[in-house]
């Protein structure tokens, strides 16, 4: 077969709504989609999270925390991972079975415009990074017209990246990535000879947050849970570039389950170094690392981490774009990059995101948590881990998946379900109140994804399961 050109291969790329990806066309191996993954996932927002669950924890309980939380959810929500990769499609095409047709497109538009939010904080901590950077050579920028500015040029940066497609972002991440992972440990060796680790672990966490430390270690999972659901949604797009389902399953979980969670936890490592040595909590890792060694020492690391808000840019810009044309096929990717550039350039601009961080993931992760319960059971268990390709692309008259109107009642029903009785009787993500015991096992987020997939199976053993699985009589079943 004659070697496909670079446009024939974007091209090839970015339609997720035609095709799916044949085995041939595949061009990620393992390292290709952990740097590229990893390369998304690191982000100055990292350091943000870190330093949020640093204030209310001790430094032993913060480790635990970020880690344990992380570690157990990616590797739960990444298990769709394997049809993403054995159908060589992502999870909003699979999505088209379990919400119909027309509800992705819909959840798939709203989520993406909700996942930009996250880019909007990525270019105002771009912004922060780089005036810092001037000013440790003397040169003040006015924060007023600078942060603006210089976190639209992140946006556009980060769009040209995108533009490029896989391949471009293949190759940014694989020198990103390698760099930022000895910046990471730059980052904690400055902590460690900064300040002594004996100082650390004397630092007492603020109980401003709730009352009881079991609270205040649920609230801070909280956190932790909705950040490790804030890449669900998105984590199965580039997983369907791998060769194989045991290398996209593993590379895509360590990037978000170990990769991320630690430089969340050198962030948090550097605000309680910079509590000891300053007084106050910084969640900016430029301002704490000049701090901490002085702007001589870690003007490498402060211009690494800046520009890995770039690279993060353009990938998270190419899968949500991705995620849209998923429920859009027929909207071209070059415009959804440009109209998603004008909106997070909005969005930077604006600044109520980076101003309501914590309320603004856990809001965003109640309506990702039922999809990932869904999203897992009916994989593994409603549908068996077989589904009908035909159905999927409305093929030959195959609408399984249209339900009723293009909507799946029953997945919708579920997902609404486990939103609202969260919100009104678990814990509500605005005002960070605690509403039911269960907050404390399972926190917020993590139990509008049991709820979802518990809904969603129990659904499945009534009458309704004649309604979800629609496609057991057709012929093209793989």
């Amino acid at each position: 077969m004659a070697k496909m050109s670079h446009a024939e291969y974007i091209r090839q790329e970015t339609v997720t709504g035609t095709v799916p990806m044949l085995t041939r066309d595949r061009q990620y191996s393992f390292w290709d989609l952990f740097l590229a993954t990893s390369g998304f996932s690191i982000a100055t927002w990292c350091y943000t999270q870190g330093a949020y669950v640093a204030q209310y924890l001790s430094f032993r309980q913060m480790l635990i925390n970020i880690f344990c939380f992380n570690i157990v959810w990616i590797l739960i929500e990444c298990i769709p991972v394997f049809f993403a990769t054995r159908y060589g499609i992502d999870l909003w095409v699979w999505l088209r079975s379990v919400l119909g047709i027309k509800g992705v497109a819909i959840f798939a538009t709203v989520i993406s415009m909700a996942n930009f939010g996250w880019y909007a904080v990525d270019s105002q901590l771009f912004a922060s990074s780089m005036i810092n950077l001037f000013g440790g050579f003397g040169i003040t920028l006015n924060p007023g017209f600078w942060k603006p500015a210089l976190g639209v040029l992140c946006v556009i940066l980060g769009t040209l990246i995108a533009l490029g497609g896989p391949d471009v972002i293949k190759w940014v991440n694989r020198f990103l990535v390698t760099a930022l992972l000895i910046v990471g440990a730059v980052v904690v060796l400055i902590c460690f000879t900064a300040v002594p680790l004996g100082d650390m672990l004397k630092v007492q966490p603020d109980t401003s947050l709730y009352e009881s430390g079991l609270g205040r270690f649920m609230l801070s999972a909280e956190g932790n849970v909705a950040f490790a659901f804030s890449w669900s949604t998105q984590a199965l797009v580039l997983p369907r570039l791998a060769k194989s389902e045991r290398s996209g399953y593993w590379s895509t979980s360590l990037a978000y389950g170990v990769v991320a969670p630690f430089f969340v936890a050198a962030g948090g490592v550097m605000a309680i170094a910079m509590f000891v040595k300053a007084g106050y909590y910084e969640s900016d890792p430029t301002v704490m690392l000049a701090t901490l060694a002085g702007p001589g020492f870690s003007l490498l690391s402060l211009l690494m981490v800046a520009f890995a808000n770039i690279g993060t840019q353009g990938t998270g810009s190419y899968v949500n774009c991705m995620i849209v044309k998923s429920g859009l096929p027929k909207v071209s990717y070059k415009l959804l990059v440009i109209l998603a550039m004008f909106y997070v350039s909005a969005l930077t601009v604006w600044g109520w995101v980076m101003d309501n961080f914590g309320s603004f993931i856990s809001m965003a992760a109640q309506i990702q948590g039922p999809i990932i319960g869904m999203t897992v059971v009916d994989y593994l268990i409603v549908k068996k881990r077989k589904i009908s390709l035909k159905s999927l692309y409305n093929i030959d008259g195959h609408k399984a998946y249209d339900f009723t109107n293009g909507f799946n009642l029953v997945g919708l029903g579920c997902l609404v379900i486990a939103f609202v009785t969260n919100i009104l009787f678990i814990y509500n993500p605005l005002t960070a109140e605690i509403k039911s015991p269960i907050f404390m096992v399972l926190t917020g987020s993590g139990y509008t994804a049991v709820c979802g997939g518990l809904l969603y199976w129990l659904a499945s053993l009534t009458p309704l399961r004649r309604y979800m699985l629609r496609d057991r009589n057709e012929l093209d079943i793989v």
